[in-house]
C-alpha cells in the first residue's frame, strides 16, 4: 500500500528541507541568546477556537471540540474508537482497567520509560516485569519478551521511544501465541508509523500524549485508542466515572447510573479546542520538526562516523515523527561535560529516563527479568537536544557546534 500524504509528510527525506510555513516562524533563540529545550507554539486557530469554546458555554468534557478531536483521531489513525483524556497517563490507567489487571498479574515492559507506563500496572496491583531494550532504537527488545513470560503474565506494554516504533509484528505474534494483551505507549508517537500503520493503532489499545512537549499539543492531554471492539463500551463507562452516561446520551438507556469502577478522565473543552487547531496544522508542524531533526542529523554525522558519538537509528520499516533528537556520548564523563557546558551556554539539553528498575519504587513494586545492560548504559550516556517546530537553523548549528567541541575534547 503506498504511503498516505500524511505518512509522506512524517518521513524524513531531502524534500523536508522546503519552507515549513508560518507554524515554524523562527524563535529568537540563536547563538546570541538562550535556546530552550522546547517551545510550545500555537499553529493556527488556537485563539479563535478557545473563544468559540467559551462562547459555546460548554467548558467541561465531551463538548463539540472534544468530539471533533475524537473524530479526527479515528479518521487519521484508523482506530475503532478514540477517546480524548486529560493525559496519556490517564489513557494508560484506563487500559490497565480494561485489561482487568489484578493483584499478582505481571506486565512485561521496558525499564527505559516514563513512570506512567509502570504506574498504570502498579495501581491495579500488577507487577511490572522489566526487560532490556535494543541498542539501536532503545525500544523493548522483542527477542527477550518470551523468556519473561510466566503463568501470571497478562499483558505487554510497548513504548515507542522518540517516535520510532518497536518491532510490532514480532510483539503482536508473541502476544497472540500466549494470549496476552498489548498496550502501545505511544506518548511520543503521534504522526509516526510502523509499516504504514499509525503508532497506537496496532496493539489492542494505544495511548498518545498531547503534553506541551509533544509534537501536537493541548498543554495537558492524551487519548485512548481502542483497536479491539471488546473494549469500546466499557471504556466509555470507565471514562465517565463508572457510569453508563454515554449510553444514556445515546438514548440506549432511559437513565444513567453507577455500573462499574471508573474515574474522571475527560479533558476540558478548552484543551480540546487548542488541540483541534494543532491537528489542523499537523502537516506543517511535522515538516518543521523533520527539517530541524534532519539538520541535526546531517551536521552531527561526521562525529558519528568518527565514533565520537552515536546518532538515532530509524529502521527502514519505521516512519518516525521527529519527536526527539538525541545523541549518545561515548562515556558518562562526556555526557556530564556536555550537560555542564550546555547549561552554562543557556542551551536546554537534557538527559532522559533514569531506569525504573533502579528507582526506589521500581525496587518495591516491580522486578527485572535478567540483566538490563543496554538500558543502564544508554540511560547514562544519552542527551536530548533542543527541538521544536520553528527552531532556527543557527540555533541548531550553535547546539551542534557545542556538541562537537565536547565530543572532540575542545
Amino acid at each position: 500500500m503506498p504511503p498516505s500524504p500524511r505518512e509522506r509528510a512524517t518521513t524524513v527525506s531531502s524534500s523536508d528541507h522546503q519552507s515549513p510555513g508560518p507554524v515554524a516562524a523562527p524563535h529568537p533563540a540563536t547563538q546570541a541568546g538562550p535556546i530552550p529545550f522546547n517551545v510550545p507554539l500555537p499553529a493556527g486557530n488556537e485563539l479563535a477556537y478557545l473563544a468559540e469554546a467559551i462562547g459555546n458555554r460548554h467548558l467541561s468534557g465531551d463538548g463539540p471540540f472534544t468530539k471533533r478531536c475524537n473524530a479526527w483521531l479515528e479518521r487519521e489513525t484508523g482506530t475503532r474508537q478514540a477517546l480524548l483524556t486529560h493525559s496519556c497517563t490517564a489513557a494508560m490507567e484506563m487500559a490497565a482497567m480494561l485489561f482487568d489487571l489484578a493483584p499478582g498479574d505481571e506486565v512485561i515492559m521496558p525499564s527505559f520509560t516514563f513512570v506512567s507506563t509502570a504506574n498504570a500496572a502498579v495501581l491495579r496491583g500488577a507487577v511490572p516485569v522489566f526487560v532490556d531494550i535494543r541498542p539501536d532504537t532503545l525500544n523493548i527488545d522483542e527477542r527477550l519478551i518470551e523468556a519473561a513470560i510466566t503463568e501470571r503474565t497478562r499483558a505487554i506494554f510497548v513504548v515507542h521511544y522518540a517516535g520510532v516504533s518497536a518491532a510490532m509484528d514480532e510483539i503482536m505474534a508473541i502476544a497472540d501465541r500466549h494470549g496476552l494483551f498489548v498496550l502501545e505507549d505511544a506518548a511520543q508517537g503521534m504522526a509516526a508509523r510502523y509499516d504504514g500503520r499509525p503508532l497506537g493503532s496496532i496493539g489492542h489499545l494505544g495511548a498518545v500524549s498531547f503534553h506541551e512537549t509533544k509534537n501536537v499539543i493541548a498543554g495537558e492531554g492524551g487519548a485512548l485508542l481502542i483497536n479491539d471492539e471488546r473494549f469500546v463500551d466499557r471504556a466509555h463507562i470507565l471514562r465517565e466515572k463508572g457510569t453508563n452516561r454515554t449510553k444514556f446520551l445515546q438514548g440506549r438507556v432511559d437513565k444513567y447510573t453507577w455500573v462499574d469502577v471508573g474515574s474522571s478522565y475527560l479533558p476540558s473543552e478548552l484543551n480540546a479546542a487548542f488541540l483541534l487547531a494543532q491537528f489542523e496544522k499537523i502537516d506543517e508542524i511535522q515538516r518543521a520538526r523533520h527539517r530541524a531533526w534532519e539538520r541535526y542529523h546531517r551536521v552531527l554525522a561526521p562525529l558519528a562516523r568518527e565514533g565520537l558519538l552515536a546518532q538515532p537509528t530509524v529502521p527502514q520499516i519505521c516512519a518516525h515523527n521527529a519527536h526527539i533528537y538525541y545523541v549518545t556520548m561515548p562515556s558518562v564523563d562526556k555526557r556530564v561535560e556536555l550537560l555542564r557546558r550546555t547549561k552554562a551556554a543557556g542551551i536546554g539539553a537534557v538527559f532522559h529516563y533514569v531506569p525504573l528498575h533502579s528507582a526506589p519504587a521500581g525496587l518495591r513494586f516491580a522486578r527485572q527479568n535478567g540483566p538490563l545492560p543496554v538500558t543502564e548504559d544508554s540511560s547514562a550516556r544519552l542527551v536530548r537536544l533542543p527541538l521544536w517546530a520553528g527552531l532556527a537553523d543557527d540555533a541548531i548549528d550553535a547546539v551542534a557546534a557545542l556538541v562537537a567541541d565536547v565530543a572532540r575534547g575542545r
